[in-house]
């Protein structure tokens, strides 16, 4: 065999290193069966989180992967927007249910800490830790808390004291190219408004403050150009 032939030989050879070493760094899948192959329907695997997640799920806690455990997983994942829904109990769903626990916890009383500065009359708060959002008068409670979807890691939503300067019922975003309905903004390009996924699905925004429409259209109707924002906190992830 020529030198020619002893690279092609060692390029196969690391090819096919890479492609196993891929294969096994993805949860193993339970394929539908049948007569031909199927779309993947179920994670085998156990994952990281899987005692928190069963726990959490109210799931026998033993730690091990089970084809109820992954029907379980799935439909959690489905339910909030979590992807890839295949039943893996990893980082991103148990972040998602510590998140949930912590928005619960929250009930109407977000401002129990006082993070958020109440004494400048109208506010729209966001606690990025929490994923929550919510409107005050002074120490009275107007709107929320409601779950939102802040910015992914890499283009965080900035924190800081801020004031709505700018307002656009249907803007549509010139970078992504995207609707952007019931636009409020706060900080350059960074604003509250609705889309069309779930608050918690990953990986978050390019750094705007989604919402639900409803939620939206309630902060559409509750605040004004010069109304003050205030955001605080970290989120989960980033």
């Amino acid at each position: 065999m020529g030198v020619a032939g002893n690279i092609r030989g060692v390029r196969l050879r690391r090819g096919l290193a890479l492609s196993v070493a891929g294969l096994t760094a993805v949860p193993a899948l339970v394929l539908a069966t049948g007569g031909q192959a199927q779309a993947a329907s179920c994670t085998a695997s156990t994952g990281p989180y899987q005692k928190q997640v069963e726990k959490y799920l109210k799931r026998p806690v033993d730690g091990r992967q089970s084809a109820a455990d992954c029907k379980a997983i799935r439909s959690f994942q489905s339910t909030y927007g979590v992807t890839p829904a295949i039943g893996y109990a990893g980082p991103v769903t148990w972040r998602t249910m510590k998140t949930l626990t912590a928005q619960k916890a929250a009930g109407k009383n977000p401002n129990k800490d006082k993070k958020c500065p109440t004494d400048k009359g109208r506010i729209a708060c966001v606690d990025l830790t929490r994923q929550l959002s919510w409107i005050q008068d002074g120490s009275k409670l107007k709107f929320g808390p409601v779950p939102v979807r802040t910015g992914r890691n890499g283009y965080e939503t900035r924190t800081g004291s801020k004031k709505i300067y700018w307002r656009h019922i249907n803007h549509v975003s010139s970078i992504y190219h995207v609707s952007m309905p019931y636009s409020q903004f706060f900080d350059g390009g960074q604003a509250f408004h609705a889309v069309g996924v779930k608050m918690w699905n990953p990986p978050g925004s390019h750094g705007c403050v989604n919402m639900r429409t409803a939620d939206a259209k309630s902060y559409w109707k509750l605040l004004r150009n010069g109304d003050d924002v205030h955001v605080y906190g970290r989120k989960p992830g980033t």
